[in-house]
């Protein structure tokens, strides 16, 4: 299956929290869409029909699918609102999250090209594939939510005041969204704990790459890369910092992916290649078992000693990423598990201004795996204590400092390989110039 499709989106969280802001091209409804809104039973079969040619499962769950069309369009809808809850009901026979409908609100506030500005607490939302609670998945770097202390993996009990419970990620994205400068109340779960916060809307801007040179000590200088999303500019940036970082000299870099929800799969082939300079990068898979593998295309930028750090909240394009650089030896994973998403999206437009988004694909990585909700290991394992966590999330200019223990270790084991790579470089210097 080709994967050239700009469309295909890799993402833990069925949604952000935040509101794309839109050019009035395309948002008035054409004939076409009029045509849809008084005709409800069409957007049905619509979303039917691409389920049916594209759904990456093709038992459809075990589910009879042709019998589901015909239960659902046999049946009375007046308002486009009812034809919309069928939808989501035929839609959840799948028992597939990461497959979606999204009414034309929340098609529009969509964030798949995160060039556009961004406005509300910035949240990546997911459901906890279990308890099917709605759970933090990361919290946007410099977003309202992340300055306030939310943490990935905290669990969503209520929204201002109204319980979660039963509640889809659709639903609690309206109930946090609204005007910039108004305030939601979220109480959440952390352990045993229950917190509340008061979060105030803002506007957000995203710059997913931000990177800087250390330490400062008079040690080898290192480059600090650290990646919050894969979006439209995800690349040109991490180009940049990366020629910025090499320009400068640096002996190695620690890649810093924690808390990365991932976006749009081919950021994560494109960085990839800014790394590797041979080697599968990714393979996907769709339902009659095609294939199409991305490799690097000796276009690496760099071939410094790399660590790259990952934890619950990298996922998806961010394991594409870390599992192409690990299976390929290119770099050392440190961390936590990661999110364990390996299930590729495409989104689609309706007739009547809605959209959806369908499971096309699986992914696996260079060496096969199959990494969907089990994750990637951490080739060293460093686990944050909940009091760690807390302390990077009120004092976020701590992360990736020596305050930051998983950034430390990453360190630790970068130096060693630059110092062993030294070594190597010094012995077969003395080799060349020993009398013969």
């Amino acid at each position: 299956m080709p994967i050239a499709n700009s469309k295909l989106v890799l993402g833990a969280a069925a949604t952000t929290v935040a509101a794309v802001t839109l050019t009035g091209a395309g948002i008035h409804l054409s004939q076409g869409h009029a045509f849809f809104q008084e005709n409800p039973k069409e957007v049905i079969d619509e979303v039917w029909q691409i389920v049916d040619r594209l759904y990456v499962d093709g038992t459809f769950n075990q589910v009879d699918w042709q019998a589901v069309r015909q239960d659902y369009l046999n049946r009375d809808y007046t308002q486009p609102e009812a034809a919309y809850k069928a939808i989501r009901e035929m839609l959840e026979k799948l028992g597939d999250p990461y497959t979606r409908f999204m009414d034309p609100d929340e098609f529009r506030n969509m964030q798949i090209d995160t060039s556009g500005e961004l406005t509300g607490v910035g949240l990546q939302l997911g459901e906890d594939k279990k308890t099917k609670e709605l759970v933090v998945v990361s919290p946007i770097d410099g977003s309202p939510a992340a300055k306030a202390g939310i943490l990935s993996k905290d669990k969503i009990l209520s929204i201002d005041g109204k319980s979660t419970k039963g509640m889809d990620i659709n639903q609690a994205v309206k109930l946090i969204r609204g005007p910039v400068g108004t305030t939601v109340v979220l109480t959440l779960q952390r352990g045993d704990r229950t917190m509340t916060y008061t979060i105030e809307r803002a506007r957000i801007e995203l710059h997913p790459v931000s990177f800087s040179e250390r330490p400062k000590d008079g040690t080898a200088p290192i480059g600090y890369i650290r990646l919050t999303q894969f979006s439209a500019n995800a690349a040109t940036e991490m180009r940049e910092a990366i020629q910025k970082l090499e320009s400068q000299n640096v002996s190695g870099y620690v890649l810093d992916l924690r808390s990365n929800p991932g976006g749009l799969l081919y950021a994560s082939i494109d960085i990839a290649r800014m790394w590797m300079n041979e080697g599968a990068i990714v393979s996907t898979v769709d339902r009659n078992g095609e294939t199409d593998r991305q490799q690097a295309n000796r276009t690496a930028l760099t071939n410094k000693p790399l660590v790259v750090l990952v934890d619950g909240g990298s996922a998806s394009a961010s394991e594409i990423l870390s599992g192409a650089l690990q299976d390929n030896q290119r770099a050392v994973l440190i961390g936590t598990k990661t999110f364990g998403k390996g299930l590729v999206q495409s989104v689609r437009n309706l007739g009547d201004g809605s959209g959806m988004a369908v499971t096309v694909a699986k992914y696996l990585t260079p060496s096969g795996r199959d990494i969907n909700k089990h994750g990637i290991d951490p080739d060293i394992k460093v686990e944050l204590t909940d009091q760690q966590r807390e302390f990077l999330s009120e004092n976020r200019d701590k992360i990736g400092t020596l305050e930051d223990a998983q950034y430390a270790k990453a360190l630790e084991v970068l130096q060693g390989k630059i110092a062993k790579l030294k070594d190597g470089e010094n012995a077969g210097a003395s080799a060349a110039t020993a009398p013969r």
